[in-house]
């Protein structure tokens, strides 16, 4: 692609997501919903006239990863480690249900190969975090101990899926099991997660010593970025998903987030203030970029709306896909039900985790286009509904 090609496919994305997204808030849709359809309208589903490129993909993930670094910061990490029990058991339980019955159903009920049917259990069982979080900003709820909750199983979901994703892998291509591989890309990622806070920290103290020494404009959005940027890097060595490293940058950067060894790490408010000021435009930019590429990437002439076996496949997986998410939070006691099911819903959306799953099974000649398409139909299903229900339901915690 030109370089003046891509200027306008980038105008067009910015606008059209700009106005869909205003369009939808105005009559009290989720934006996030706007901007995916912008995705949808711009792409092959309807309209044809922006095709997914690999800049494209780069600039959608700077936007996520900037969205996960924005959650991060606003964290409340006391919280955050007080939900850590009941955030493992809904992320836990929010891989083993989905990822079982979908295995199971495919296996038996409708008596698909064993790979194919590992790759529909794990599609099913990602979770989309940029969605709900994104949604949860919009309706000013993302600091209630629900979100921490919910926050805290999307990152582990998401942990737990990149290793289920290696293991299928590994065993569809060599159809032998790999523990090795998947242990040891597991221990990564764990150690990762465990020192990247502390280790984004200390660089945070570097930040504070040499803010307001600076003579060229633009130390902090520079620095900042950087730090995102190189924490997203190590992140992805290691075998992890890159908004794990930008999470971490966001936390370390938290003024909640204090190391037990020392006070004098302390993230200083006035520069977390200008953090702010002059992150949030960059990341305001950047972040519909990437819901209008998970759009893009959903592509509806692939699916036979005609076939009965399609809808009997589609309807079957869209309920086990809801109902396994869903079912998960209420092994965890809270205040009210509606808090759990509102956790439930929080985890309901597949989007882009989803997208890669199934890209993955079809890239590698494992899932026929009948069943890519099915899970397509799953995916959007499970993307487009839930910020429905939040939006209408998540009027804040039971006391």
């Amino acid at each position: 692609m030109e370089a003046h090609d891509f200027f306008l496919t980038l105008f067009l994305i910015l606008i059209v997501a700009r106005i869909l997204g205003e369009l939808f808030a105005r009559f009290s849709i989720p934006s996030v919903l706007g901007e995916l359809f912008a995705g949808i309208l711009l792409g092959s589903s309807v309209l044809g006239i922006v095709e997914p490129n690999e800049v494209l993909r780069i600039l959608a993930e700077i936007g996520i990863i900037l969205l996960l670094f924005e959650v991060g910061i606003e964290s409340d990490f006391a919280r955050l480690k007080d939900a850590g029990t009941k955030a493992l058991i809904v992320a836990v339980l929010g891989v083993v249900l989905p990822f079982s019955f979908g295995l199971l159903i495919s296996y038996y009920l409708f008596e698909l190969a064993f790979d194919i049917s590992l790759f529909v259990g794990g599609t099913l069982t990602a979770t989309s975090i940029g969605i709900t979080l994104r949604v949860l900003k919009d309706i000013h709820m993302e600091n209630t101990n629900i979100a921490q909750i919910v926050i805290g199983a999307a990152v582990i979901d998401d942990i737990v899926g990149i290793i289920l994703l290696v293991f299928i892998y590994d065993f569809s291509i060599s159809h032998e099991t790999n523990f090795k591989h998947t242990l040891s890309v597991a221990g990564m990622v764990l150690t990762f997660f465990i020192l990247a806070p502390i280790l984004a920290k200390t660089l945070s103290y570097m930040i504070h010593k040499f803010h307001g020494k600076d003579l060229v404009p633009g130390y902090i959005p520079t620095i900042i970025i950087s730090l995102i940027l190189l924490f997203s890097y190590l992140s992805h060595l290691v075998g992890a998903p890159a908004i794990l490293g930008s999470f971490a940058a966001g936390i370390a950067l938290s003024r909640r987030f204090f190391l037990p060894f020392g006070a004098f790490l302390r993230t200083n408010e006035i520069l977390l203030d200008e953090v702010r000021k002059n992150m949030t435009p960059i990341i305001q930019i950047f972040t519909p970029i990437f819901f209008v590429m998970v759009g893009l990437s959903m592509d509806l002439r692939i699916i036979d709306f005609s076939s009965s076996s399609f809808w009997i496949m589609g309807i079957t997986f869209v309920l086990i896909a809801f109902l396994s998410k869903f079912a998960g939070a209420f092994f965890i006691i809270q205040k009210c039900v509606r808090n759990n099911a509102l956790i439930g819903i929080s985890m309901i959306p597949r989007g882009e985790v989803g997208l890669i799953f199934a890209e993955m099974g079809r890239i590698n000649g494992i899932l026929p286009n009948e069943i890519y398409a099915m899970l397509i139909f799953v995916i959007i299903i499970t993307t487009v509904v839930p910020p429905f229900l939040l939006k209408k339901y998540f009027k804040g915690e039971c006391v």
